[in-house]
C-alpha cells in the first residue's frame, strides 16, 4: 500500500501535455505479446465516419502513417448503414492482425463504434489494442474525444467537466454561446461561420501574422452578440490588435455595422480594430463605418488588405 501511494503521489498532479493528472485508474500490468491500434473518427470531406486499424500499435499513428501507410487499414463507413460484423472483420484482415486476434478485435470494434456513435464523439481511439499470451484481446488505452454540440444529450459529462483543464477564453466564449478556440498569436479573429474564421487565420498566417484566436460568431452580428466576442477577445492579454471578418448574406451590411457599432460602445476595446465587411449591402455598411473610424478602428474593403493592417497594427509586419 505504501508503494502505491508513493507511486500515485509522483503521478498526481503531473502536468502531461497540457493536462494536469487530477484522477488515477489502477490495474493489474498486462502481459503483451502484440499492439495493435484502432479508431473511429469523422471524415468532414467524405461525410461519413472513417475507421482505422492497425497491427503496428503502441505509437502514434501518425508515425505509422508517415512511414508505413500501408500498414493502415481503412474504411469509410455511412453513417445510415453504420458498422457490420463483416465490416470488422475485414478490418481486423486487412489490417494484418494476428488470426488468433480476429474474434476478440472484432468484437471490440463493434462495442468501440456502440461508444463512438451513442455517445456523440468526434473520435474514439485504443491504442494499444494488445493481445495477451493466452490469445485475449484488452484495450489498454484510449482517447476519446466529445462532440461539444451533442453536450445537451448527456448531461453525464458534467462529471469530467471539472477534471479537464479549460482554457479561460474558452470558458468565456462558452457561456456566451460563441464558438472559440484560444490560439498563441497575437491577432485577435472574429468571424460570421466557421469556413470564413478559419480562412481569416489562414490569411493573417499567410501575411506574416499569427491569430491569437478561431472565433465564429455564427450567421448573425447582433449587438450582442458582436459585444460578447468583443468581450472575449478583450480578455486576451496578447491580443495586439483584433480583425473583425463579416460575410453579409441574409444578415444585411447595415445591420451588421450598426451592431459593431453598438457593441463599441459597450465595451472598452483595448487594441485597435480592423473591419472587413463584405456581402449583401456591404457599401452601406461600410458608409455607416465610416462616421466612427478613427487610429482605433479602421476598415478595409478586402480581405488580405484587412488581414495586412491588422498584422501591421498588431506589430508582425
Amino acid at each position: 500500500a505504501d508503494e502505491v501511494r508513493e507511486h500515485a503521489a509522483n503521478i498526481l498532479g503531473l502536468d502531461i501535455k497540457g493536462h494536469v493528472v487530477r484522477r488515477l485508474w489502477v490495474e493489474h500490468a498486462s502481459d503483451i505479446d502484440e499492439e495493435y491500434y484502432a479508431s473511429f473518427t469523422l471524415d468532414r470531406s467524405a461525410k461519413k465516419h472513417l475507421a482505422m486499424v492497425s497491427a503496428k500499435g503502441g505509437v502514434e499513428i501518425e508515425a505509422v502513417a508517415d512511414d508505413d501507410p500501408t500498414a493502415i487499414a481503412k474504411m469509410h463507413i455511412d453513417p445510415i448503414d453504420g458498422l457490420t460484423e463483416a465490416d470488422a472483420r475485414k478490418l481486423v484482415e486487412e489490417a494484418g492482425l494476428n488470426p488468433k486476434a480476429h474474434d476478440g478485435a472484432v468484437q471490440i470494434l463493434l462495442n468501440l463504434w456502440r461508444c463512438y456513435t451513442e455517445g456523440d464523439a468526434d473520435l474514439v481511439e485504443i491504442n494499444p489494442l494488445i493481445l495477451t499470451p493466452d490469445g485475449q484481446v484488452h484495450a489498454l488505452d484510449a482517447k476519446v474525444s466529445l462532440d461539444d454540440n451533442a453536450a445537451f444529450r448527456h448531461p453525464e459529462w458534467d462529471e469530467f467537466a471539472g477534471v479537464a483543464e479549460i482554457d479561460p477564453r474558452e470558458a468565456m466564449a462558452k457561456a456566451k454561446g460563441l464558438q472559440y478556440v484560444g490560439l498563441d498569436g497575437v491577432v485577435g479573429i472574429i468571424a460570421n461561420g466557421a469556413g470564413l474564421a478559419m480562412s481569416t487565420c489562414d490569411v493573417v498566417n499567410q501575411v506574416g501574422g499569427s491569430p491569437a484566436n478561431f472565433l465564429d460568431i455564427g450567421g448573425g452580428a447582433s449587438a450582442d452578440v458582436m459585444a460578447g466576442a468583443l468581450e472575449v477577445i478583450n480578455a486576451d492579454a496578447a491580443v495586439k490588435s483584433i480583425f473583425i471578418n463579416i460575410f453579409g448574406g441574409i444578415t444585411k451590411g447595415e445591420d451588421v455595422a450598426n451592431g459593431i457599432v453598438q457593441a463599441l460602445g459597450r465595451v472598452d476595446i483595448k487594441a485597435p480594430i480592423v473591419i472587413r465587411l463584405d456581402g449583401t449591402n456591404a457599401e452601406q455598411g461600410r458608409e455607416i463605418l465610416k462616421q466612427f473610424e478613427s487610429d482605433k478602428l479602421i476598415s478595409v474593403p478586402t480581405m488580405v488588405g484587412a488581414a495586412e493592417k491588422a498584422v501591421e497594427l498588431a506589430g508582425e509586419a
